[in-house]
């Protein structure tokens, strides 16, 4: 295992330990050595190292295990489909959102009740416009109201789905606050509870694609401009 420089973080430790375990050097069930050892191994801190493992976990490629050490749990490459979604283009990621999104919807009119309604309006009420200031927080807010249409389809696939490419999502928010893409305003959310709520999966459908179509339609005319 190559040393990292002094100026790498966790998320570079993680990739190290990660294509080790690609490689087989460690193969599933097999248990990782101490911290000290992979310490020296990267030469990196303990530090770097204990937070490098929680990155690993949290991707399901490593597990802890109290009293007893850090142990290979998959030797799936879980980043591939993340980083083949962002080398496709804009377009075909929205697109893919839309899908998500849609389905969700349809199976929250399906499901709704009024606690749901509730919560959704909630999170829009929360979500509130864009005003120029924090933009981290402003993406933040409006990935939670979309995150609870997901939540709303009762779907842990879905959700699960959604939440793996949480990522990828905020980055078409992001994409979407740019001055050459429309931003859905708060008529174009409230329409999609307002479909929810009537119980007409078509219609809650029909919202999701009415908020999305502005937008697909934009990046249409920079792919032929």
């Amino acid at each position: 295992m190559q040393s990292l420089s002094k100026t790498n973080l966790a998320d570079t430790a993680a990739e190290a330990i990660r294509a080790e375990i690609l490689g087989s050097r460690w193969a599933v069930g097999d248990k990782l050595p101490n911290e000290a050892t992979l310490s020296a191994m990267l030469s990196v801190s303990r530090g770097t190292v204990r937070e490098a493992v929680r990155v690993l976990v949290s991707q399901g490629i490593l597990e802890t295990r109290q009293g007893s050490g850090t142990y290979v749990l998959s030797a799936a490459d879980t980043t591939r489909p993340l980083t083949m979604a962002r080398r496709a283009g804009l377009r075909d990621q929205f697109e893919a959102r839309l899908a998500l999104d849609a389905e969700a919807a349809r199976l929250a009119a399906l499901r709704r009740t009024p606690a749901v309604i509730t919560g959704l309006r909630a999170r829009l009420a929360e979500r509130g416009n864009s005003d120029g200031g924090d933009k981290a927080a402003f993406i933040a807010r409006d990935l939670a109201f979309h995150q609870a249409v997901i939540a709303a389809s009762q779907n842990a696939v879905l959700a699960g789905m959604y939440d793996f490419f949480s990522a990828l999502i905020s980055e078409t928010i992001e994409a979407s606050l740019r001055a050459d893409l429309p931003e859905p305003d708060m008529a174009a959310h409230a329409a999609i509870v307002d479909a929810i709520e009537s119980g007409d999966p078509d219609a809650a459908d029909a919202a999701v694609r009415r908020f999305m179509a502005p937008v697909l339609s934009a990046l249409d005319r920079l792919l032929l401009s």
